[in-house]
C-alpha cells in the first residue's frame, strides 16, 4: 500500500511538473479587441509563427471579450504579452506596477483619430451639436480617450453637447454605425480607417472624414513585469529585427499596419495618463 501511494504521489508530481514545463514553453499573447476577433487572429498568425521561430517557444493567441479583460489577464499573469492601446497600457501599468512596454510601431509616436460622418451638412464638430455620436470602446485610446480629451479642451463635453453618446465597442463597428445611419458621426483610430478604406469596406461616397485630432502616443506591445528578462529581450529583438526590405518580414509588418517597430518606454505614455485623469477616466 505504501509503495502504491508513493508511486501515485510521484506520478502526480511528474504530471504537475510536465504541465509547468508545457506552460513555461508557451508564450501566451493577447490583444485589445479593437477589431473583429477573426481579423485580430488573421493579423496575428504570421507574427505568431515568426515569434515561435525567434524564441523557440510555442506561441498561443488568447482572445479576450473586452479591453478590461486584457489588463486583468496581464495583471494576473494569465498572458505574457499583449498588444495594448496607450490608455490600456496606462491602466495595466497602474494595476500591475511593473508592466513593461517593449516596442511600438513607428507611427504610434504620432498617432491620430479620425472624426467621420455620413451627413453632408457636417463640416466640423460645431455642426454636430444636438446630434448623435459614437465612440469605440470606453477604454480605447484612439476611439474614446484622446478624442474626448481634445473635445474637452475645446469646451465640448460629449454627454451634454450631443443628444446621445454611444459606444460601438470597436473601430470597425463605429464605421458600420455611421455608414448605416445609426449615429450622425463617430470617431476612430486613423490606421483602421485607412485600412478599411483601402480594403473597400467603407463607402467613401457616403462616409467622410471631417476632422482629425492632434497627434499623441498610442499602441505598443507590452509584457508582464514578471516575465523572464532574457525572454523579454529576445522578443524585443525579434520585433526590432523585422525588416520591410525582406518580403516575409514585410508581410508581417503590413498586417500590423507598421512600417517598422521601434523601442518605447513608460514615459512616452505620461501624456495619456494625464489625459485620462483630465477626462475623469482614472481615479
Amino acid at each position: 500500500m505504501l509503495k502504491r501511494s508513493l508511486a501515485l504521489a510521484v506520478g502526480v508530481a511528474l504530471s504537475f511538473c510536465s504541465l509547468l514545463t508545457q506552460a513555461a514553453d508557451t508564450l501566451k499573447v493577447s490583444a485589445i479587441p479593437d477589431e473583429a476577433p477573426t481579423e485580430l487572429l488573421r493579423k496575428f498568425k504570421p507574427l505568431g509563427a515568426y515569434l515561435e521561430q525567434q524564441t523557440g517557444m510555442k506561441v498561443e493567441f488568447v482572445p479576450v471579450s473586452d479591453y478590461p479583460a486584457v489588463v486583468e489577464a496581464l495583471a494576473t499573469d494569465r498572458i505574457d504579452m499583449a498588444w495594448l492601446g496607450g490608455f490600456t497600457f496606462v491602466q495595466a501599468r497602474l494595476k500591475t506596477g511593473n508592466a513593461i512596454p517593449l516596442v511600438q510601431r513607428e507611427q504610434d509616436a504620432q498617432f491620430t483619430s479620425k472624426f467621420i460622418t455620413a451627413d453632408p451638412a457636417v463640416k466640423s464638430l460645431a455642426d454636430l451639436k444636438g446630434k448623435t455620436f459614437a465612440f469605440g470602446s470606453v477604454s480605447s485610446t484612439s476611439g474614446s480617450l484622446m478624442p474626448r480629451y481634445f473635445m474637452l479642451k475645446d469646451g465640448i463635453k460629449p454627454e451634454s453637447y450631443f443628444s446621445r453618446v454611444g459606444y460601438s465597442g470597436a473601430h470597425d463597428a463605429t464605421v458600420a454605425w455611421v455608414q448605416a445611419g445609426k449615429v450622425d458621426a463617430g470617431v476612430l483610430n486613423a490606421s483602421v480607417w485607412e485600412k478599411l478604406v483601402a480594403a473597400g469596406k467603407v463607402d467613401t461616397t457616403k462616409v467622410k472624414v471631417f476632422a482629425t485630432t492632434p497627434a499623441y502616443f498610442d499602441y505598443n506591445w507590452t509584457v508582464r513585469g514578471t516575465l523572464d528578462p532574457a525572454l523579454a529581450a529576445k522578443i524585443k529583438a525579434a520585433f526590432l529585427a523585422l525588416d520591410p526590405a525582406n518580403p516575409k518580414d514585410k508581410e508581417i509588418l503590413d498586417l500590423q499596419a507598421a512600417s517598422r517597430f521601434i523601442e518605447t518606454k513608460p514615459e512616452n505614455y505620461k501624456g495619456i495618463e494625464e489625459a485620462a485623469r483630465a477626462a475623469e477616466l482614472l481615479k
